[in-house]
């Protein structure tokens, strides 16, 4: 169960149990309130024995003595009797109970408590009623009437604020991701909603999170997308211009068709070159890897020994050591087109005369193929390490005049990625760049 449900089971228990408790309090209230508005006789052996002595006083020493022994006993505040007349009216004047002196009639009249409520004649023939009540004799405040309405109102009244308090809870953040996705429709993809979550945890907290990690990899696929196609226009421009200009030179002077026709077809072919990697590069922003067995070792050499064919012939060489036994899954030929793409680059930079080496190492503690070229060439400024892999960048390398596009570090970048790899970049000590590729594997056998 997610915490959003643990929120939600939890406000509504709570409610039930506030409104049991809210309940319970007004039946304890109304129990109580009524028993102190009537309060009952105390029949208890000493209440009695009291009334009987009460009664013995009227009877043998008259109404004079009964006032004097309540008078006294009433100092000594242990047990006090009343005696009421027939209108009511307590001897020593005191307020009578009416609740008690209700009860204390009905109890005079059964046979069953002679004793706990008793009619005597005094001498003189007037009759007093003599009991001894359970409280003080200051009234109580009235009872507050519960029915079963009252408790249907508390309960609605407490469901009602639990409720209200939990549509708020959940209502709040649902309209901040709302306005999000609205913003991010418009095009607003800088737009983030985890800041308007506060210190949520959980699961809308968590959808937050989520949507701003999609809008952030909308944004950089989406300035990807605008800078390829700035990138793409600009180079497209001299290869166009110069074909314009070699059709107006054929116009002028036709006797010039043959130069013309050459550089034509020159620039006709490095714009199929340049389309040709446009199209890969996209392709690999989507694409899926089969899930072939590739032994890297295999690649890798082949691809060192058509780097070496290439470098001779410039007076440079490509040497490659490393061991095999190490499985790729993956596609042959994507992984060929990276690796190939890194050394022929290391090619391109090395030193005349210096030597591009492609070594290869196993590593356990991730199971990972780790292949490094490492030519001798310049190097890359240090500021400028984490751009070399963006499409149509060339560093200040490229002054020399070395031809390309800058788009074969990032065509590799993209397949390693799509293999879960790693590509990184390193100046060695000493002049050169050292290009790692990482790739996970699994031993053969």
């Amino acid at each position: 169960m997610g915490r959003l449900f643990w929120k939600i089971f939890f406000a509504f228990w709570l409610a039930l149990v506030a409104a049991a408790a809210g309940s319970g309090a007004a039946v304890w209230w109304h129990r109580y309130a009524r028993e102190s508005a009537e309060p009952q006789l105390a029949v208890g052996p000493p209440q009695m024995f009291a009334t009987d002595m009460a009664a013995a006083t009227l009877r043998h020493g008259g109404v004079a003595a009964l006032r004097e022994w309540m008078e006294e006993t009433g100092r000594v505040r242990r047990v006090r009797v009343f005696a009421v007349d027939a209108a009511g009216s307590d001897l020593l004047g005191r307020a009578v109970p009416e609740g008690a002196l209700a009860r204390a009639r009905e109890l005079a009249a059964e046979s069953a408590h002679p004793r706990a409520a008793q009619v005597v004649a005094a001498p003189g023939g007037e009759s007093y009623l003599l009991f001894v009540p359970h409280t003080a004799l200051a009234p109580p405040p009235p009872p507050l009437p519960v029915s079963p309405w009252m408790l249907i109102v508390i309960g609605a009244a407490t469901s009602l604020a639990v409720s209200a308090i939990l549509a708020w809870y959940l209502a709040r953040p649902i309209r901040s991701l709302r306005w999000a996705f609205d913003a991010a429709a418009g095009g607003r993809l800088e737009t983030r909603v985890r800041p308007l979550m506060g210190r949520r945890r959980d699961e809308i907290a968590d959808l937050g999170r989520d949507f701003d990690r999609m809008a952030q990899q909308l944004q950089k696929l989406v300035s990807a997308q605008r800078r390829l196609l700035h990138d793409v226009s600009h180079e497209l421009r001299s290869p166009l211009a110069r074909l314009q200009a070699a059709i107006g030179l054929v116009r002028q002077s036709p006797q010039k068709l043959d130069a013309s026709l050459e550089r034509i077809e020159r620039e006709a072919t490095r714009l199929s070159e340049l389309v040709g990697e446009v199209l890969t590069l996209a392709r690999l922003e989507s694409v899926n890897p089969a899930a072939e067995p590739v032994e890297l070792a295999e690649v890798v050499a082949s691809v060192a020994e058509d780097a070496r064919f290439e470098a001779q012939a410039a007076g440079r060489d490509v040497s490659f050591h490393g061991v095999g036994g190490a499985i790729v899954r993956g596609r042959a030929e994507l992984l060929h087109r990276a690796v190939e793409n890194v050394v022929r680059n290391a090619v391109k930079y090395t030193a005349p005369g210096s030597i591009v080496d492609i070594a290869m190492r196993l590593e356990v503690n991730p199971p990972r193929a780790v292949v490094s070229i490492t030519d001798r060439g310049p190097g890359i400024a240090p500021e400028e390490l984490g751009r070399i892999f963006e499409p149509f960048y060339r560093g200040g390398s490229d002054a020399g005049g070395a031809q390309g596009f800058g788009l074969g570090l990032a065509i590799a970048q993209r397949a390693i990625e799509a293999h879960g790899g790693q590509i990184r970049a390193a100046n060695v000590e000493g002049g050169g760049l050292r290009m790692e590729i990482a790739l996970p594997s699994f031993t053969q056998g």
